[in-house]
């Protein structure tokens, strides 16, 4: 019989720093994240330099998980235009499950404000790289201008996360008949 691996408190606090903000935002106190976490303020501070490092690293950890749940996978045979759909999709299908609150990464930016601070940066750069894949795809499928259907697409996907993030709206039937309004629009095949 193996004996169960405990996670280090490094990596309890990188889930309990994930999982709260998700749920309650940053403005989560330390105090409640080492609670969660079972880790003592002072051990936090050893291995982050401050909250707002812990917040960033946990993000830039999460940032391949979502990256995989939300891409399709390179070179998997379909079309730009598909390739583009199965991000709207994942969206949509993520969207109805109970917990779903939004993109963890747009959240994060909208709350700071502050674009320099270490947790925005991850987020921006997650989502840069989101306007890169559709605009590397848009180009690749014909798109009449790439640039401008990559920030549309762009739009769309952030404030369906946003409003189905916040209740406001239910994207079953709505968030990929407008991805495919604008594809067709671009002259996307």
């Amino acid at each position: 019989m193996t004996a169960e691996v405990k996670p280090s408190p490094r990596e309890r606090l990188l889930e309990a720093a994930a999982t709260l903000t998700y749920r309650d935002g940053v403005g989560i106190g330390v105090e409640a994240l080492c609670k969660a976490a079972g880790v003592s303020k002072r051990s936090m501070y050893q291995l982050f330099e401050s909250k707002d490092g812990l917040l960033a690293a946990s993000l830039k950890e999460r940032a391949s998980a979502y990256v995989a749940t939300l891409l399709p996978v390179a070179d998997d045979g379909r079309s730009p235009r598909e390739r583009i759909l199965h991000v709207f999709e994942q969206v949509e299908s993520q969207a109805g499950t109970p917990d779903f609150r939004g993109c963890r990464y747009l959240a994060v930016q909208i709350e700071l404000k502050d674009q320099s601070h270490p947790a925005s940066r991850v987020a921006h750069q997650v989502k840069a790289n989101l306007t890169v894949f559709f605009r590397s795809e848009a180009e690749q499928g014909g798109a009449s201008d790439p640039d401008l259907l990559a920030r549309q697409l762009g739009l769309v996907f952030d404030g369906a996360s946003a409003r189905a993030g916040i209740g406001a709206d239910k994207l079953m039937g709505l968030i990929m008949p407008t991805a495919s309004t604008l594809l067709d629009a671009a002259g996307m095949r």
